[in-house]
């Protein structure tokens, strides 16, 4: 979001009730006269219709809760309940408390019946082992496009010949010797496609998950020379393309790297030739949001359209007095949002942004107040009915926690300065808008952040104050003026302010980044930190008056309390051979390569280097080593070795099945990792066991890969 917290409408107080006269304040003891206040607060916030804005964090709550069962719920419980709610609802109508906690349990029940619903629309059969062969299949979406390879998602494969059939919906693979494809292309040619990869560490991105509701079951990549036969159908999807590819050309004919890069991902949401230091220097200084096209970007875009109208139209006396120009110039911002959320990509945090603009001019249409937090509870409802797998992605957690934190800081702070106040007033309220905004989002977002990254933003105040003056006069009015040029081939100039905006940017970007350098130390949290998150959030969106705050401030010592996890002493792989082991300097490299894709995320989530080699001993394939943690373990492929490891080692890992149980040590066997993933184990040295934790708990799900 980009509004700053600088309206003009007056701040709303909420009246104390009758009943609390100021003398009987005076003498009441403070506990009471606390819990007097509380009670008159939540009275207030009911009697303003707040409860309305509680839905969807039940939803959401509903979602958790389905994703997190073992098993599938059978659709006749999921209905039976929801027939039983409805009529619950109906008969408690007298009854304000019982059809209050009737609708917000309904809401849950709601969240609870979304993923099944949605698995049974969207949702694919997951590939289970890996499989070769001659396939010709449909292209539905380009995911990234470079020099050497494309990224895409093909549906409608069909195995060519005797090679056999692929039971999956659609597929995510990358072809590195075919020609530019378009949407609704087919791609004929030799695939190898695997089953799509579990999560790489508990807790963190589940990619199978996410896969199994856009409807990709299998993972793959192209082994011989891939054909394309073009599509002469010209539907939404391949128009879009073809604009965005042609806005990425222009954008490259004109900018060198790394603006280049950075100017694509703000135009068109393509992120895919953004720089690597460009991208860790922005989120070491806290701006990388500048680039996912979100709030920030469709605000200025869909204001700005506003403004221009309202200004054009109201500049013509015979027009102004004639036609709303208020609600044309709405009916202007909200198509810019629709055009540039079709160019951008269409991710979750554009979307939800999409919604919340499109509520808000719908406001200014209606002549109701546009920022509210009613609206941001429409738009989340819309966003997890239509997407609830969305509500475990950090883009949605981020963006949606941002909004509620922005806009009921608007509620509470909200300015009244006066049109007509003077030049540096206008001035002094956008910079101070800046900073008020980068706190608020800055904290709101921290906890999710941490979690999902392990990284803070000390300075992310600096590195905004410094950049958004640049994104909004500079930046995003000269990439919107570059869009408007492009049919006449007249963006050059466009582009080159732009690009010059971008390098500035860099700049400043670097030089906070080089202040945060050692100041970016990070705890890791357990799930629990996103529930105290979620919680925190819900009380702060439901309150007006300052009990809102205590919700944000428990969490903390909450979160220190019940959420801070501590390091494994090991970790397994499951499909590649690295297992790393606590050793004299912290984790080691017992087994596999040292670059491995597992490796480098367990490198960025432990903030740990692994690389020594850990100290033990390997003969005819077995190794062995003591960890600095007080156990002993083996690794070995041989079964023959298996009885020997089980009574001289705590730890065995063998890459065959186990042959039998160990009595005395703990057993990781190529079954269990197919089966269960990633292994995450921390020693109890005094009960001489293992802590075991693996990124698979929930086998019998359909998103889960059945070999």
């Amino acid at each position: 979001m980009a509004e700053t917290l600088t309206a003009p409408d007056e701040l709303e107080t909420i009246a104390p009730p009758a009943s609390a006269s100021r003398p009987t304040e005076r003498i009441l003891p403070g506990a009471r006269m606390g819990r007097a206040g509380f009670l008159a607060s939540v009275s207030a916030s009911l009697d303003d219709r707040r409860l309305f804005v509680l839905m969807p964090f039940a939803m959401i709550a509903g979602v958790v809760i389905a994703a997190s069962q073992p098993v599938e719920r059978f659709p006749l419980v999921l209905a039976g309940g929801a027939v039983v709610l409805a009529v619950a609802l109906v008969l408690s109508r007298g009854n304000v408390v019982a059809f209050r906690a009737l609708a917000l349990l309904s809401a849950a029940w709601v969240g609870t019946s979304l993923l099944p619903i949605h698995g049974a629309l969207f949702g694919t059969p997951m590939l289970g082992s890996a499989t070769y062969g001659s396939y010709l299949a449909r292209v539905d979406e380009i995911l990234e496009a470079t020099a050497s390879e494309q990224k895409l998602v093909i549906s409608h494969i069909e195995a060519v010949g005797n090679d056999g059939a692929v039971d999956v919906r659609r597929a995510h693979v990358v072809i590195d010797d075919a020609a530019p494809v378009s949407p609704g292309d087919v791609i004929s040619g030799s695939l190898r496609l695997s089953p799509v990869p579990g999560p790489v560490f508990p807790g963190q991105y589940d990619t199978q998950f996410e896969s199994y509701f856009e409807g990709i079951g299998a993972y793959g990549s192209a082994t011989r020379a891939t054909g394309v036969v073009p599509s002469e159908e010209i539907g939404p999807a391949r128009l879009i393309d073809d604009i965005r590819r042609g806005i990425s050309a222009r954008i490259d004919a004109v900018l060198l790297q790394p603006s280049a890069g950075v100017a694509r991902a703000i135009i068109n949401g393509d992120e895919s030739e953004v720089t690597d230091t460009a991208r860790t220097t922005m989120a070491t200084a806290g701006i990388a949001h500048v680039l996912s096209v979100s709030g920030l970007h469709l605000s200025i875009v869909a204001g700005g359209t506003f403004w221009i109208l309202r200004l054009l139209l109201a500049g013509f006396g015979p027009i102004a007095s004639r036609v709303p120009v208020k609600r044309i110039a709405a009916l202007g911002g909200m198509g810019a949002a629709l055009f540039y959320f079709a160019i951008s990509g269409g991710n979750v945090a554009a979307f939800r942004s999409t919604l919340m603009i499109l509520l808000v001019f719908g406001a200014v249409l209606f002549g109701r107040r546009a920022l509210t937090m009613r609206n941001v509870a429409i738009a989340g409802l819309i966003v997890v009915a239509s997407d609830p797998s969305s509500v475990f992605r950090p883009s949605f957690q981020l963006s949606f926690a941002a909004v509620v934190a922005l806009v009921g800081a608007y509620e509470t702070i909200r300015s009244n300065r006066t049109r007509d106040a003077g030049l540096l007033a206008h001035a002094w309220g956008y910079f101070k808008g800046i900073v008020i905004t980068s706190l608020v989002a800055g904290t709101a977002t921290v906890l999710f952040s941490i979690y999902h990254f392990q990284q803070t933003s000390p300075l992310g105040v600096v590195g905004n104050l410094g950049t958004l003056p640049l994104v909004g006069f500079i930046m995003m009015p000269s990439a919107a003026l570059a869009l408007l040029a492009m049919p006449f081939d007249l963006e050059r100039p466009f582009l080159l302010a732009m690009g010059w905006s971008v390098d500035r940017m860099l700049d400043l970007a670097a030089i906070v980044a080089g202040w945060s350098q050692h100041l970016r130390a990070a705890p890791l949290l357990t799930p629990a930190a996103l529930l105290i998150g979620l919680g925190a959030l819900c009380w702060f969106a439901f309150f007006k008056d300052r009990w809102r705050l205590l919700g944000p401030v428990a969490a903390v010592p909450l979160v220190v309390a019940f959420a801070v996890d501590h390091p494994p002493d090991v970790l397994v792989a499951d499909t590649t051979q690295a297992v790393v082991v606590r050793g004299a300097t912290g984790l080691e490299l017992a087994a596999g390569k040292p670059q491995s894709f597992a490796l480098n995320i367990w490198r960025e989530t432990l903030s740990d280097p692994i690389a020594n080699p850990a100290d033990e001993t390997c003969s005819s394939g077995v190794c062995s080593g003591e960890s600095t943690a007080g156990f002993s373990y083996v690794i070995t492929k041989s079964a023959a070795a298996f009885a020997d490891a089980c009574t001289t080692a705590n730890l065995v890992i063998i890459r065959a099945a186990a042959p039998s149980a160990c009595a005395t040590a703990t057993v990781i066997d190529a079954t269990a990792l197919a089966a269960h993933g990633v292994h995450w184990l921390r020693w109890n040295d005094q009960a001489k066991a293992f802590e075991v934790r693996t990124a698979i708990p929930d086998t019998e799900r359909p998103w889960r890969p059945r070999p």
